[in-house]
């Protein structure tokens, strides 16, 4: 339950809460959180700690926001591996906007950038691949 005189502000506990169930398997990938008004109406929270709590799972990628339907739980991609070869590097970063439109990722998914030895440079969706040798 949400304790308002923890040192812990009320939007974290709630998300800690609604990741708990989401990474427990009680909210299924593609599963729909309870709306905005519910869950301040079951916590006793006003909806702007509700939208502080779905804000941040969103930024941590387990939701996704999608108006006027509501905040389901994100579903897991299939993921590709990509190997990286001698003299190959990789780093992970936020995407501009218009590689998140490009990649068709959500927001708060990082990509994975593989700079090849010959100096090209690839660009992935962090939450569908695996690096490898």
């Amino acid at each position: 339950m949400i304790d308002p005189s923890s040192d812990r502000a009320v939007f974290r506990q709630l998300a800690d809460l609604l990741r708990g169930r989401i990474t427990s398997g009680d909210l299924a990938p593609g599963a729909s959180l309870p709306s905005e008004l519910r869950l301040a109406q079951e916590y006793g929270l006003s909806r702007t700690s509700v939208r502080q709590a779905i804000a941040l799972l969103r930024s941590e990628g387990l939701v996704i926001v999608q108006p006027p339907r509501g905040t389901f739980v994100r579903t897991t991609e299939p993921t590709e591996t990509v190997t990286l070869l001698k003299g190959d590097t990789a780093s992970a970063r936020m995407p501009t906007p218009a590689e998140r439109r490009e990649l068709e990722i959500g927001e708060g998914v990082p990509v994975l950038v593989v700079f090849r030895a010959d100096g090209s440079r690839e660009l992935y969706p962090a939450d569908r691949i695996r690096v490898g040798r």
